[in-house]
């Protein structure tokens, strides 16, 4: 059986931090992470310490909560892109408010499955258009596009460290200045074996 574990991200501004981590609580979180947005926090992960403890953290069977879903994504590719990964490593992810997202049901997964393909509808979308742009590029000279965080060096050395069994997620991220997530895309994991 696995275990609820929380993550809250709260604004400096924000009036009300207590409301999400009394819901969590209530929800019966064994632990919750939180991280808080300052000013000249710019959304990225490495603005979100706890959130990169909390991935490291969770296992197979257990269930992300969070407050909203705004608290996990910046924006529905991410957050779809987050929820994927945890699906793959057996991690469920429930929205404590208007419900929207509980991977733990069968509902929940489908209202899921149509974010995922509106999202997937609208990066091919992007994909044909950036395509377009540089196949136009080209023919005026000129070569883009943006250079992967990942060469394929960094993903052997993902790998070997994974394999290893030495060292956890984050210290493979750590050790590749990337995010545990950019990880998980990248390297081969073994499935969670059920006993």
């Amino acid at each position: 059986m696995g275990h609820k574990i929380g993550y809250a991200r709260v604004s400096s501004a924000d009036q009300t931090p207590r409301l999400q981590l009394d819901a969590l609580e209530a929800e019966g979180c064994l632990k919750i992470y939180t991280d808080t947005d300052t000013d000249t926090a710019t959304g990225t992960k490495a603005d979100r310490p706890q959130w990169n403890a909390c991935l490291a953290d969770l296992r197979p069977g257990d269930t992300l909560v969070i407050w909203k879903i705004d608290r996990l994504g910046r924006n529905l590719r991410d957050l779809i892109d987050i929820v994927t990964a945890l699906d793959t490593k057996g991690v469920g992810v429930k929205s404590l408010t208007n419900g929207i997202i509980d991977t733990t049901t069968a509902h929940g997964k489908l209202v899921f499955g149509m974010f995922a393909l509106m999202a997937e509808y609208e990066a091919a979308l992007i994909k044909e258009r950036t395509q377009a742009g540089l196949a136009a590029a080209r023919s005026r000279g000129r070569n883009g596009g943006r250079k992967p965080k990942m060469t394929p060096d960094l993903i052997d050395k993902a790998q070997r460290m994974y394999d290893s069994r030495q060292f956890t997620m984050a210290e493979i991220a750590q050790s590749c200045a990337v995010t545990p997530m950019t990880i998980y895309r990248n390297i081969r994991t073994r499935e969670p074996v059920n006993s």
